[in-house]
């Protein structure tokens, strides 16, 4: 049984293999950062061209509380994570800086103006800033066509600015679906849905897309063939410029836990992404302070973000 077991196992992970042949994971998967480890639920993460800025959304348990919060590099060094300026009582996720570094776009569902006191559906967002040293102005919505009466979370952009984000708009292939509106002319077109290549009639979300726009990285929840709950799928175009059909990324770094919230960094061949894995086990501890070290820098069910080498073909 013993014997049968690892051949089962050895063509389980040959599997994984053959379906992930857009990429090749080249490193192990450890935590992104011990400044983010310190906090008990972190739902993503994004990095800047240099590896000097991270941003990264803090939230509580629930998700009552969702802010953006910022560290540089200095002198070689982290500083301590610090509130982004514009950080109030409303929800603010999901920050991504534009490739030419200037803007931070982000998911809120922040009125309008800032006389109003109520929170609105979820919109895009953006901060700007004439370099890395000027400050940040205050949140510019992204206005139509791209955010509308539903819900738009996610956005990423290529460098020609073509912005791909998650809606629930009715009419979609599914529950969540990623969209693109393409810049054109000085102006975003309107949303295009994705094709079933992408979609499927469940849930979508959280696409990361690359500089070219020549491969996408975004999660399936509880997809056909996955590993359960949400797994990080991987798709590139070909050269009709086509979207081929996304392929799970793998039981290296999906498990049975959610995964999501994917950032590749392009130039250092880094993907960073948010896990709930679990890889918690009983055992004797001889104080209270290692109990509480092992809780907390383990796998340990919440939110973390990870990163792993990761080459994509």
């Amino acid at each position: 049984m013993k014997t049968a077991y690892k051949i089962s196992f050895l063509f389980a992970v040959l599997i994984c293999y053959a379906i992930t042949g857009f990429s090749q994971i080249i490193g192990k998967i450890e935590i992104a950062s011990e400044k983010l480890n310190q906090f008990q639920n972190v739902r993503d993460f994004c990095i800047s061209q240099n590896n000097d800025e991270i941003y990264f959304t803090l939230q509580s348990p629930f998700q009552e509380i969702s802010q953006i919060l910022h560290i540089k590099k200095l002198n070689g060094k982290w500083s301590d994570p610090t509130l982004m300026p514009f950080s109030d009582k409303f929800s603010d996720l999901e920050p991504f800086l534009s490739p030419d570094q200037t803007k931070l776009y982000f998911a809120s569902n922040r009125p309008m103006n800032d006389s109003s006191i109520t929170a609105k559906d979820y919109d895009i967002w953006y901060v700007k800033r004439e370099n890395k040293n000027s400050p940040w102005s205050a949140p510019i919505n992204m206005g139509k066509p791209v955010n509308s009466k539903n819900d738009e979370f996610f956005p990423s952009v290529a460098a020609n600015n073509n912005l791909y984000f998650t809606s629930d708009a009715p009419g979609g292939i599914g529950k969540d679906d990623i969209y693109l509106c393409e810049y054109r002319n000085g102006a975003y077109q309107g949303p295009k849905l994705l094709g079933s290549e992408i979609n499927s009639p469940g849930y979508e979300f959280n696409a990361f897309i690359s500089k070219n726009e020549d491969f996408l990285i975004y999660t399936k929840y509880n997809s056909e063939g996955g590993l359960g709950s949400g797994d990080l799928y991987i798709s590139k175009k070909d050269k009709a410029n086509r979207w081929s059909k996304a392929e799970n990324m793998g039981n290296i770094i999906n498990t049975k836990f959610m995964e999501y919230c994917p950032y590749y960094d392009e130039a250092n061949e880094t993907l960073y992404f948010t896990s709930k894995r679990n890889s918690i086990q009983t055992k004797k501890f001889e104080s209270v302070a290692k109990l509480n070290q092992y809780l907390a820098e383990s796998e340990n069910g919440l939110s973390k973000v990870y990163k792993v080498k990761f080459k994509i073909k």
